[in-house]
This record gives structure tokens, C-alpha cells and sequence, in this order.
């Protein structure tokens, strides 16, 4: 069939406009990013309200604010129980915890990996009012929040230093939460805990410092960042963006965006809180072979752990 002139003109006319509107489509999908670049991956990661976690939130953040592929989602937890639970069966990816207790589960065949620190350092001995000097400490009731602790071995630390071991005291596990009151009514004598515990202790007045833990155990580690790896199994690129977001939060936070991170989104109070964060630091959160070699012997020295996982079995290496 022949088209006559003047519809071949508007057929060729109609074509060339659907080409440019096309075109225009193309580059405003391009523009926006949809369709050009990789899906969105979630990582979980659960979290106890200590200061501790502060750095996680301020990771989160800034990978919402650069619109990264990588979203962060921040799962809390009551107690360390059931977080270990779930960062155990893979219900999230990794967790904030105590990095002795990733070590334990690590032992027991758990394919746990630690990849980064909580913090460095910030841990205090809290002792009551009427204990002036930790020989007073002999007979007394301590409290840890877990025996596969930093807090644990910083409590025998203390207590080796001044001729004692844990057999002169009665060391008990309690709820970081319950301390600060447990002290005051007397039920235990000091404690040692996550921040902000022991401030509370001392911004209420019912105890106070007896020792820090720099003045014990230099450049101490407690907290960790732990991924299970069969739950991150595909997601490796995810893990290192998140990995360069986390260290970038914890170096450049500053003590007025801690405190407003722990006050937001910790639930906690604001001269508790600047308190703690006198003590804590969260600088180079990356875990050195010494760091990490270091701890490995207090945990086999104060018993703990007979055989933990070595650096090269445990931490992870990009």
C-alpha cells in the first residue's frame, strides 16, 4: 500500500517525537538514580541502649543522608541474652556485643566474625560511698554483667593488683540497668558495667570511681561489632561500605553529637550522658592484631575461655 506524501510526513513526524520522548525518559530515570544503580541491601544489626552503640547511629545516618545502596537497621534488644540469640540463629546480621561473648559462641562452632569496636576504653569500677580503696573491696559483693566480660576481667584485674583474686569476693551477674539501684540499697558493693551505668552510679551519688580502665588494662576492647557470616554471606559489598561509613562516624563524632545521639535515641539523660562520654573513646574502631592479642590472653589468664579463637580465626580482615 502507498502513503500518500503528506501522511508519511506526519508518520515520520510522530516517529522522531516518540524517539525524543523516549531519550527524555532515559535520562530522567538515569538522573535519578533508578534502574542505575545497584539494588538497596539492608543490614541488621541489633543493638543494647548503652553508650557504646553511639557510632552505629551516626553510620546509619550519614549512609541515609549520602543516599547510599547500603540502608542500616538498627534492631534493639533488652538484654545481652537475647541478642546473642538472635545474632546466633542469623535473625539479624551482627550486633553490638560483648566481644568475649561473640568469642565463646565463636568456640562453639558459631560462624561469627568480628569486624570493628564498640569503642576504646570507658569502662569504670564503681564502688560505694563507704569503700575508699579497693583493698576494701575483700569480702564484698561485685557485680558484672556477665561472666564472658571485659568488665569481668577488669574487676580481676583490680583486685590481682592489690594482692586479691575473685575467690575474696563475691562476683554476681546482674542487669546493667539494676546496678545503679542495687548499689544504693545495698544489695551489691560496686560494680563494673557498660556506659552510662556508671555515671548514674556517680551522677546520683550512691557511688563512685574506684578505678578506670585505662589505669588497668591500656587501649582495653569490650564491645565489638560481630556479623554472622552465613546470614551476610551475600552481602560482602554491603558489609565494606557499611564498614567505611562506621569508622568515618567514630572518628569524626564529636562530644556534643554523642550526647545528642544518646540522649535521641539511648534514652538517656543529659549530664549522664556527659558524663560517660568523659571516659569513652570512639577513634580508629578498627581491631589491630595487638588489640585483639592482648585481650585473647586476658580472657585464657582470668579463665574465661580456655581456648578462644585466634586473630586470623575470628577477625575479619577488609
Amino acid at each position: 500500500m502507498k502513503l500518500a506524501k503528506g501522511t508519511l510526513r506526519a508518520l515520520v513526524a510522530l516517529l522522531a517525537t516518540l524517539a525524543l520522548v523516549a531519550t527524555a525518559v532515559y535520562y530522567k530515570v538515569d538522573e535519578s538514580g533508578i534502574g542505575a544503580s545497584e539494588e538497596q541491601t539492608t543490614i541488621t544489626i541489633a543493638y543494647l541502649p548503652i553508650t557504646h552503640a553511639v557510632p552505629l547511629f551516626k553510620a546509619a545516618e550519614q549512609l541515609g543522608q549520602q543516599n547510599s545502596n547500603v540502608h542500616v537497621e538498627l534492631v534493639k534488644y533488652g538484654g545481652w541474652a537475647e541478642l546473642m540469640d538472635a545474632l546466633d540463629s542469623g535473625r539479624v546480621d551482627g550486633a553490638s556485643v560483648l566481644i568475649e561473648m561473640a568469642m565463646e559462641a565463636k568456640s562453639q562452632g558459631i560462624p561469627l566474625e568480628l569486624s570493628l569496636l564498640g569503642h576504646r576504653d570507658g569502662n569504670v569500677i564503681i564502688a560505694g560511698n563507704d569503700i575508699t580503696s579497693p583493698a576494701q573491696l575483700k569480702g564484698k559483693t561485685i557485680a558484672i554483667p556477665n561472666e564472658q566480660s571485659s568488665h569481668n576481667i577488669l574487676v580481676q584485674q583490680l583486685l590481682n593488683k592489690y594482692g586479691m583474686s575473685e575467690k575474696d569476693v563475691t562476683l554476681v551477674e546482674m542487669a546493667p540497668a539494676e546496678m545503679p539501684a542495687g548499689l544504693k540499697s545495698g544489695q551489691i558493693d560496686g560494680y563494673c558495667v557498660a556506659e552510662p551505668f556508671g555515671a548514674k552510679a556517680v551522677e546520683t551519688g550512691v557511688g563512685h570511681v574506684l578505678a578506670t580502665s585505662d589505669e588497668l588494662w591500656e587501649n582495653s576492647i569490650c564491645c565489638g561489632i560481630v556479623f554472622n557470616t552465613q546470614a551476610t554471606a551475600e552481602k560482602q559489598e554491603a558489609l565494606k561500605t557499611f564498614k567505611q561509613a562506621y569508622l568515618s562516624a567514630g572518628n569524626s563524632l564529636t562530644k556534643d553529637e554523642a550526647v545528642q545521639i544518646a540522649v535521641n535515641n539511648l534514652g538517656q539523660d543529659e549530664a549522664t550522658s556527659q558524663q560517660s562520654l568523659q571516659w569513652i573513646s570512639f577513634n580508629d574502631l578498627s581491631v589491630t592484631e595487638e588489640a585483639y592479642g592482648r585481650l585473647r590472653q586476658e580472657v585464657i589468664e582470668y579463665g574465661l575461655n580456655d581456648n578462644p579463637p585466634t586473630y586470623d580465626e575470628f577477625v575479619a580482615k577488609n
